[in-house]
């Protein structure tokens, strides 16, 4: 069993040239688990990533690993993350086998512990029967478990993985999801995305960023409660639905034989035929993230 792991984020700040910042005094204590992190393209997630997996420096601010600043001592962290990026490069003349023993040796790993590690990943990620395929010839998801695959090699304390299931078909998001959630039992896996559906069926622990902001962190749970009495329901005429989507945030339209069955996220009943329903992650996300459309007029 791996020895409980804590990591450290205290008031950490990235500037870009221009004064932009990406990460905005973001503070954070991250424990074995999986957590979710959630923003929109742009919020600061990848940045936030790559200076956790020490890729780049902060601005201001410190990263604790194991209580030691990271800053003054990046070794140890270097050695217990593994780091799957969201623009994750492959060669695609290589087999995965031929990419993972490269990657292994990169790492100092010794050949024939290497060899028997790869083999072991390739069993985890559901690809021991295509380790001699080229990668040029998989598919997305293929290649994204042998990135995964590559993020193990030094069976790493923190796992790091930066937006994995963008273009993948359904399937092979369930699957990586499923596959991330076991990894979390003895290690911190850090998932970050701007897709609800993939934290609601993997992450124990949800942060949701915004601006370069932590604007929330709590268990699925509590990210439901913060909208509570603020999702309706309530069917309108097609031609009624640009109107309302001008005053109100929206969290999603359906078609119907009666016309669009519309959700509204809103502090207050959008109209005297609107229902409340029970709240949806991806509605907790929207409230918290999109503009404040909701309160800028008094009645639909």
């Amino acid at each position: 069993m791996r020895c409980v792991t804590e990591l450290r984020i205290l008031d950490l700040t990235k500037e870009y040239r221009g004064g932009r910042r990406a990460v905005d005094s973001f503070s954070l204590t991250l424990r074995p688990g999986v957590l979710g992190l959630l923003g929109a393209n742009g919020a600061g997630k990848s940045s936030l990533m790559r200076i956790l997996a020490t890729v780049t420096r902060p601005t201001s601010g410190r990263v604790l690993w194991e209580g030691e600043d990271v800053a003054r001592r990046p070794g140890p962290l270097r050695r217990a993350v593994g780091y799957l990026p969201q623009d994750f490069g492959v060669y695609p003349q290589l087999t995965a086998r031929e990419f993972l023993a490269y990657l292994a040796a990169a790492k100092g790993m010794r050949r024939r512990a290497a060899r028997a590690r790869i083999e072991e990943l390739l069993d985890l990620v559901n690809l021991s029967g295509a380790g001699g395929q080229r990668l040029g010839a998989m598919s997305g998801g293929m290649r994204q478990r042998v990135g995964i695959a590559q993020a193990l090699l030094n069976d790493p304390a923190l796992l790091i993985v930066d937006e994995p299931t963008v273009g993948l078909d359904p399937e092979e998001r369930l699957r990586f999801g499923s596959l991330l959630s076991g990894l979390g039992a003895d290690r911190i896996v850090v998932l970050s995305t701007h897709i609800v559906p993939d934290v609601a069926a993997t992450a124990d622990r949800i942060a949701v960023m915004g601006g370069g902001r932590l604007l929330h962190h709590g268990s699925p749970e509590e990210l439901l409660r913060t909208a509570e009495g603020a999702v309706w329901e309530l069917t309108v005429e097609a031609g009624q639905l640009a109107l309302l989507r001008s005053r109100f945030l929206l969290g999603g339209t359906t078609r119907t034989p009666q016309g669009v069955r519309v959700r509204v996220l809103s502090g207050q009943r959008p109209a005297p035929e609107a229902q409340p329903v029970a709240p949806r992650l991806d509605d907790a996300y929207l409230l918290l993230t999109a503009p404040a459309t909701a309160e800028r007029v008094a009645a639909w």
